[in-house]
């Protein structure tokens, strides 16, 4: 509430003294009403953690810095490695991760998709062919492996590869031999094959539709990326990154996440993983106004109706006391999973900090916000 104050002072010394220390009292004043305006839109605002990225703009967080780790210590050797994880989940930016911690970093990175391609073109299309081999076949087309030569191929969704094509691609891994289509001579190329797959190979082995011998040779290494709705500690990073690219690509000054919106994406299943949240967030900084704060209304009715269902316990993943508001809700949650790591870890607040899957700059300011 605005107060004014209106003074008629006399000329003397000590009514101008009396002025001038009312004046200063009164800028005293606006001071202490600022900066406590700030804090309280600082509260409103959940904390910007420091968030841990690789060179090639992937974020290294929880669950996906322990894959990393495993990815660095194989990625020194030719051993086969088999990405599984939900659609989304991020198995590309593991397979670029291998190729760039190989000696084979400088050569070429080939991502391929198995399932992109129609069945009656997907051989030429990965072992190549000769001009003429086929109805169509005007040209030589090399394939993507030798396209790979001396780099990495991966291969997304390989369990849609057709029982037909499967055993040469077993020969390729045993001996590295190809034989395009109307080529008589095989020859042998040199590529590293990453695969990949959002379907359950073993249950394909069983059915027939995946050939035993296969799976087993690309299944040496496994790594197992979870769906992000099993890493929702790593989601406030993974937002303040795609928030802060986005708001550069479209020029929209520094963009804010409100506590009650990063609440919200907290609660939210996720299906489509990191690839619907980065649409989701990219989506609400291009409606967003200059230097903005992304509140709950920016949210779709998509991800805001599956976090209320969340919230309400409708799909199974949250159940809170009946009449429960959201916000001390989940700050009591908050409150006792860090009063419980740091508990477990007798104080120390780097260890209890890595147990959350946050930085100590994050459990820093997460204390302070709750008052622990």
């Amino acid at each position: 509430m605005p107060v004014e104050v209106w003074i008629n002072p006399k000329s003397d010394i000590q009514s101008a003294a009396t002025v001038n220390a009312v004046a200063s009292l009164l800028s005293a004043v606006q001071e202490l009403e600022r900066a406590r305006a700030e804090r309280e839109e600082r509260l409103t605002l959940w904390p910007i953690e420091d968030v841990p990225v690789m060179h090639d703009h992937a974020v290294v967080n929880g669950k996906m810095r322990e894959l990393m780790t495993t990815a660095k210590r194989v990625a020194t050797t030719n051993i086969s490695v088999l990405l599984t994880g939900e659609s989304g989940t991020g198995k590309e930016i593991l397979a670029r991760a291998i190729h760039t911690f190989s000696d084979r970093a400088e050569q070429p990175f080939i991502p391929f998709n198995c399932a992109a391609i129609p069945r009656d073109m997907l051989e030429s299309q990965l072992f190549g062919h000769r001009r003429g081999a086929f109805t169509g076949a005007d040209r030589d087309n090399p394939g993507v492996i030798r396209a790979a030569r001396g780099g990495t191929l991966f291969l997304d969704e390989i369990g849609e590869l057709s029982p037909e094509l499967q055993p040469k691609l077993l020969r390729f891994l045993e001996s590295g031999e190809i034989c395009p289509l109307g080529e008589t001579t095989p020859f042998i190329v040199n590529v590293r094959i990453v695969a990949a797959t959002n379907t359950k190979l073993e249950q394909a082995v069983k059915s027939g539709r995946f050939r035993e011998d296969l799976f087993y040779r690309l299944n040496v290494v496994r790594l197992q990326i979870p769906p992000l709705r099993e890493r929702r500690d790593e989601l406030p990073s993974f937002v303040h990154h795609f928030v802060t690219k986005a708001a550069i690509e479209y020029r929209k000054g520094q963009i804010r996440i409100a506590e009650n919106t990063m609440e919200r994406l907290l609660l939210a299943p996720w299906p489509g993983n990191i690839r619907q949240l980065l649409n989701e967030l990219r989506r609400m900084i291009a409606l967003a106004d200059m230097n903005a704060i992304l509140t709950p209304a920016s949210l779709s009715a998509d991800v805001a109706g599956a976090a209320d269902d969340a919230a309400a316990g409708r799909d199974g993943t949250f159940v809170p006391a009946a009449g429960a508001k959201l916000n001390p809700t989940l700050a009591r949650i908050e409150r006792e999973m860090i009063r419980a790591a740091l508990q477990a870890h007798h104080g120390k607040m780097n260890a209890a900090a890595k147990a959350l899957g946050i930085s100590r700059k994050g459990l820093y300011l997460k204390r302070q916000r709750l008052g622990l």
